[in-house]
C-alpha cells in the first residue's frame, strides 16, 4: 500500500511514500478532525491511500490572489 501525497487544486503528484517505510503515526494524522480527515484523505479500490494537500505552486497562487480562496477551483 501507498501513501500518495496529491494536490487538491491541480492533481499533481507531490510524492509518494511506501507504508513499509513509515506508520500512520510518525504522519500526525491523528492531529486532524474528523472533518479534515474526512475532506483530506481517501482511499482507493487497491488500497492506496491518497491525500490532498496544496503544492507550492498553488500555494504561491492562494498568497498571490487571497480571492481565490472563495473559490471551489481556481485552475482552469
Amino acid at each position: 500500500m501507498n501513501i500518495i501525497y496529491k494536490c487538491r487544486h491541480c492533481e499533481q503528484n507531490i510524492g509518494t511514500l511506501r507504508t513499509d517505510e513509515v506508520s500512520f503515526d510518525q504522519l500526525g494524522w491523528e492531529r486532524l478532525t474528523v472533518e479534515e480527515r474526512t475532506e483530506m484523505i481517501q482511499t482507493s479500490a487497491n488500497g492506496d491511500v491518497e491525500i490532498r494537500v496544496i503544492c507550492e505552486n498553488c500555494e504561491t497562487a492562494l498568497q498571490e490572489n487571497p480571492n481565490y480562496h472563495e473559490l471551489d477551483y481556481f485552475i482552469q
